[in-house]
């Protein structure tokens, strides 16, 4: 059985912990204090009941929470016999250097460390570690409990070994993972923020308002999202396509549109996606009509359940017309 402490037991702590002993591990948590870790404990149990009559958790999951969950005194307290111990303290390294030293000081020898960091360098938070080669990053996003994909950051002195460990563990949740480089803003934030950058652009420049934007991205390419990633989708609308788009862009734009290197690599050998059986992912040409019927199916299935969920609710409702007759 694996053990595994939380320090840092706010709103991404406490849903890694949920998540965590929904799979059935048994899960410390640990704060600056003992009572800020016991009031969190039962704002996780009350939480996992809402999300249980919510139809979000499993219907026990209350009992699985106050079961497995448990609030530690202190960080030395949840970390000393931990397998696996995940800091998720607030996003200043200095903060995160104090904890890492407490923890790395008081965990077993052997015990691998990660942290919920979403864009500070990993190898500079491993010089707070002792024995950094089991330290990595371990980024779950927001919120916690409902977003699957957790991007797993080994630094330069990470022991590679230890990975399989951590990604059984992640897997346990149900969550899929990626491993990759140890660069500022990893691949999640640097993609997130680089899209922000361009849409908030498009509202200086006058072109589009914020709601409008919000929109096309949601209805267009932004739908195609949970079910394809970027490479896929330039594949499937044609490299070629791609690279006369870019051309386009670079009459305005010419630096910051410029044609990648690899995308004209790929063009000037003839590798158009899968209309020519090759691209970034070389998708066989004749399992095309099977990902096209894909497609079709899950956008389809994706605009039935957002008929079903209704608009979020961003805008104000609308105000209720005033009685006529007093």
């Amino acid at each position: 059985m694996t053990t595994i402490a939380i320090v840092g037991s706010g709103y991404m702590g406490g849903g890694i912990a949920q998540v965590l002993a929904l799979a059935g591990y048994d899960v410390r948590i640990a704060d600056v204090s003992a009572e800020i870790a016991a009031s969190s404990l039962q704002r996780l149990i009350a939480e996992a009941g809402q999300f249980a009559a919510d139809g979000l958790f499993p219907e026990d999951a209350v009992e699985r929470v106050t079961q497995r969950i448990t609030a530690a005194e202190s960080i030395e307290a949840a970390v000393v016999d931990a397998d696996f111990i995940e800091e998720a303290v607030p996003e200043k390294i200095e903060i995160k250097h104090a904890t890492l030293a407490r923890i790395s000081q008081a965990a077993r020898p052997d015990a691998v460390i990660g942290s919920n960091t979403s864009t500070i360098l990993i190898a500079s938070l491993a010089e707070a570690v002792e024995r950094p080669e089991r330290f990595l990053g371990v980024h779950f996003s927001n919120p916690a409990p409902f977003i699957p994909g957790v991007e797993l950051i080994p630094h330069e002195g990470t022991d590679l070994s230890l990975v399989p460990f951590v990604e059984e563990i992640v897997a346990a949740t149900g969550k899929q993972t990626a491993v990759v480089k140890d660069a500022t803003g990893f691949v999640l934030n640097r993609l997130q923020y680089a899209l922000f950058h361009e849409a908030s652009q498009i509202v200086e420049e006058g072109i589009a308002s914020p709601e409008d934007i919000d929109t096309i991205v949601r209805t267009t390419f932004g739908f195609r999202l949970p079910f394809f990633g970027p490479f896929a989708i330039a594949d499937m609308a044609g490299l070629d396509v791609y690279a006369f788009c870019y051309a386009s862009l670079q009459t305005r734009w010419p630096e910051r549109f410029a044609t990648p290197a690899s995308l004209q690599e790929l063009v000037d050998a003839g590798k158009y996606g899968t209309k020519s059986g090759a691209g970034y992912l070389d998708v066989p040409a004749e399992r095309t009509p099977e990902l096209v019927a894909y497609r079709n199916k899950a956008y389809v299935a994706m605009q039935k359940l957002l008929d079903e969920l209704g608009p979020a609710p961003i805008h104000p409702a609308p105000a209720l017309e005033e009685e006529t007759a007093r």
